[in-house]
């Protein structure tokens, strides 16, 4: 006799979401602040850990946010892909303004910055979904917009 399985407990979403955010974001900011932005590795390294500061307390209310918005997208890719995207834009770009602004970032800056960071969140939305989804996989999550996940689950 097979006792039913019993769902993970909510750290476990909370761990997995966090974990995804952390590894996809830090290594493609590195890439971004070092390669791109030609920042000094002391510079990257403190922007690295503010980053992941911030991305603690962020990385399971944004698991949830893409969940809800995921499910409205259709089975076919290009709706996957248009909804990840729209997911990371309208939930990462207000909060990376307002990092910038709060770092001194006005005028031309700030808004030459917010379109850089909102064409970078259009290009990862996706790869961003599909990793974030291979991460829950391994703490025995379902993928995200799939069926319903509570703050509970």
């Amino acid at each position: 006799m097979t006792l039913p399985s019993q769902p993970p407990p909510r750290r476990h979403a909370f761990v997995a979401d966090t974990t995804a955010l952390l590894l996809f974001f830090t290594t493609t900011g590195v890439v971004n602040e070092r390669f791109i932005a030609g920042m000094s590795w002391e510079q990257v390294g403190q922007a690295r850990l503010l980053g992941a500061a911030l991305m603690i307390p962020i990385g399971r209310p944004y698991g949830l946010w893409r969940d809800w918005l995921m499910r409205r997208a259709r089975p076919g890719r290009l709706s996957r892909l248009l909804w990840d995207s729209l997911a990371l834009v309208s939930f990462q770009v207000p909060i990376y303004a307002a990092i910038i602004a709060v770092s001194g970032a006005s005028g031309r800056g700030l808004l030459l910055g917010i379109l850089g960071a909102t064409a970078m969140m259009l290009a990862l939305g996706r790869p961003y979904g599909a990793f974030l989804n291979w991460v829950r996989a391994r703490f025995g999550l379902p993928p995200g917009g799939m069926r319903p996940m509570s703050l509970n689950g």
